[in-house]
């Protein structure tokens, strides 16, 4: 999926788009599949409640999409944080940390948090 696709669609249609592609990537040639087998063990277990819940784990990974600058996972985790109850507050303190990390370009893609909080 392209990241100009991507920016023409909503964040609630670019979460189902992103998770359909997994499905499809997942079912492909022999070794695709067995990678993102592997790919969903190593979600599953990063993501597991631990030391961190859930939610934390989440706004950790939201940050580093912002820094890393990558619209799908910013959609992906804003939901999932939000699902896993993160607020607004938690959220923007989250932003503040990956503008720290990732400088001007961060705050750019900080907006597309904004308008993924609005449409989730």
């Amino acid at each position: 999926m392209t990241k100009e696709i991507l920016e023409q669609l909503t964040n609630q249609e670019k979460v189902a788009k992103i998770k359909r592609n997994i499905g499809e990537l997942s079912k492909s040639q022999r070794s695709v599949a067995s990678v993102m087998q592997g790919f969903s063990a190593l979600h599953t277990a990063s993501t597991t409640t631990g030391a961190l819940d859930a939610k934390t784990k989440e706004l950790i990974a939201l940050a580093i999409a912002v820094a890393a600058q990558t619209d799908g996972c910013i959609a992906l985790h804003m939901h999932d944080a939000m699902e896993a109850g993160a607020s607004r507050t938690e959220i923007n303190d989250t932003l503040s940390v990956a503008i720290l990390m990732g400088g001007n370009p961060s705050v750019m893609y900080a907006t597309h948090v904004i308008e993924a909080m609005e449409q989730f």
